[in-house]
């Protein structure tokens, strides 16, 4: 059966078995996406306070066959939170559902609700004198249902995972409004198929995240930050594996820099200071994570002795203070602004085995001069061989004038990701923007697998229509 539209009717309805005020207008807010590539066409949202809330809205829904798209902050750059065009859906936004349930500080657990923001939870944590590690640059608006339901990375994957990574249990809605309490803080928990992985990653299209148990670690008793200048990215993937060498586990973040990227803050955002006079063609900012007893400045000057040594680095800086430690993170968490404010003509989030990052910049680059004259900013976690690789205008031209290209250099680039066994997308999730890419670079088995499970949890497909699996 097709998917009907929200109407008068149906939000009187809801409306009846609803808390006052649960339902109301979408504001602007709810309807746009960071990159501006769509608009949603919802007029109404959902604002539940509580988990039967959820239920009742999403069983309604199921039986009404009308689409629901789950909203949290709206931070997502490839349009799963907002539909914009087909049957209008509901919207729902868990903004209101966001407690800290409870804090195990000796079990290392913390319970956050979706609604949630990244950094309140980690404000909760380190209350508890606890480290929640997810971090990456939207974690001031990022919600935890959304960061889970998109298994979102961020800078500290390289030591503590992607975001799936940090969960022990969750309390999610499935399709047919049925609760599952599964919030639970086993560290062992071996009774059958695993529904935490299922429904993280799925982008709502299996169900709504109503809240998590949180895996929490020791705070860091000691960290140290620095940055090196390398002569290429085969020379970073060297110093990346000296410095595993050196100091193991306490290597918690190796993010690769390009030169684009600094020229990008020069032109959008020159206020901002930057930690070199002449911006190096590549760079590497790296943290560490010491206990006691180990002092970070002098293991990282020790790194930059050995890699100078090794013909690995040319130039390195040791921040000296936290403030410096987050200066040098400033820039780096400012790469994402720049770029927005230059305008790409095409995006790309890719992963590729580590030993192949060389060869596929380069092969990428030499494709896509085949197509134009273009900028590339390339930059991410090389640690776990996650690249953020956009393609941008010449200089004093705009992203529109080139925009019957996008379609182009997008293939470029993905086939290049294809043919180098890596992921088109590494950790902002599929959404609407790459559904037909998942069909075209996907694995056919894994397609059908995933059609199957949708099929069998959300026969109606009300569960955030188009995104995923279109």
């Amino acid at each position: 059966m097709s998917l009907k539209a929200t109407d008068q009717t149906f939000i009187d309805g809801l409306r009846a078995h609803l808390p006052e005020n649960t339902i109301r207008e979408a504001e602007a807010r709810h309807l746009e996406e960071p990159r501006g590539k769509w608009r949603g066409i919802s007029r109404w949202v959902a604002l539940p306070r509580t988990v039967e809330d959820v239920s009742a809205i999403v069983t309604a829904c199921h039986k009404a066959r009308v689409g629901l798209v789950p909203y949290g902050g709206g931070t997502g750059l490839v349009g799963g939170q907002v539909m914009p065009d087909g049957p209008a859906p509901l919207l729902m936004s868990l903004e209101r559902m966001n407690a800290i349930r409870a804090t195990y500080a000796e079990e290392n657990v913390l319970i956050a609700e979706a609604g949630a923001v990244l950094a309140e939870v980690q404000t909760a944590a380190d209350a508890a004198n606890r480290l929640f590690p997810l971090s990456l640059a939207s974690e001031g608006s990022a919600q935890i249902g959304g960061l889970l339901s998109t298994n979102a990375g961020g800078v500290n994957v390289l030591r503590y995972g992607n975001a799936r990574d940090q969960v022990l249990g969750l309390e999610a809605v499935l399709p047919d409004g049925q609760i599952w309490h599964g919030l639970k803080r086993l560290r062992k928990d071996n009774t059958g198929y695993d529904l935490r992985h299922l429904l993280m990653g799925a982008e709502g299209t299996l169900g709504v995240i109503t809240a998590a148990s949180l895996k929490l670690a020791p705070r860091p008793a000691q960290t140290g930050t620095a940055m090196f200048v390398v002569p290429s990215p085969a020379a970073a993937l060297s110093l990346l594996s000296l410095a595993r060498d050196l100091l193991g586990d306490g290597l918690s973040a190796f993010e690769l820099l390009h030169r684009t990227g600094y020229d990008f803050l020069s032109e959008t955002l020159p206020e901002l200071r930057q930690p070199w006079a002449d911006a190096p063609e590549w760079s590497i900012l790296t943290d560490l994570s010491l206990p006691l007893g180990q002092d970070p400045t002098t293991a990282l000057e020790t790194l930059f002795e050995k890699a100078f040594e090794a013909g690995l680095v040319s130039d390195g800086l040791v921040a000296q203070s936290e403030t410096q430690a987050l200066e040098f993170w400033n820039v780096r968490e400012h790469f994402p602004e720049a770029n927005r404010r230059i305008g790409s003509i095409s995006s790309h989030d890719i992963s590729v085995p580590l030993s192949l990052i060389p060869d596929f910049i380069a092969e990428a680059r030499a494709r896509l001069t085949e197509l134009g004259n273009w900028r590339i900013n390339c930059f991410g976690h090389l640690g776990d061989g996650n690249l953020h690789f956009n393609v941008f205008p010449p200089k004093g031209h705009s992203r529109d004038e080139f925009a019957s290209q996008s379609a182009a250099i997008k293939s470029c680039v993905h086939d290049v990701v294809h043919v180098y066994d890596g992921s088109i997308s590494a950790e902002h999730g599929i959404g609407r923007l790459k559904a037909s890419d998942l069909e075209t670079y996907g694995d056919p088995v894994k397609l059908a697998a995933m059609r199957a499970i949708k099929q069998a949890l959300d026969p109606h497909g009300i569960m955030n229509p188009g995104a995923v699996l279109r």
